[in-house]
């Protein structure tokens, strides 16, 4: 018997075969922390956009306008970038169910 490659297994879970269908699955169920936006304090720098791996940040006509949970899985990263107004991050974040 000849030994299989790895181009002849059979795809496992979580595999995205085709490009651009990401948004087909639903991964916020991962996390166990997710980000809260405290609007008062947002500049709209877009930082929390542009460094987002999973695209979750949501804007309309340039501005930061909150999360797409579904897609979200908690890394923080939208909040370690967050540069707030006067020292007050405007991204925390918080236990996922408080």
């Amino acid at each position: 018997m000849k030994p299989k490659g790895w181009k002849d297994l059979t795809p496992g879970g979580g595999v995205i075969l085709e490009a651009g269908n990401a948004d087909e699955y639903n991964t916020g169920s991962w996390r166990a922390f997710r980000p809260e936006w405290k609007e008062e304090n947002c500049i709209q720098c877009l930082f929390c956009w542009v460094f987002c791996p999973d695209s979750a940040v949501i804007t309309k006509d340039g501005k930061m306008t909150g999360f797409d949970y579904k897609h979200c899985k908690g890394c923080g990263v939208c909040a370690y970038e967050c540069p707030g107004k006067k020292g007050q991050k405007a991204i925390v974040m918080v236990e996922e169910g408080k």
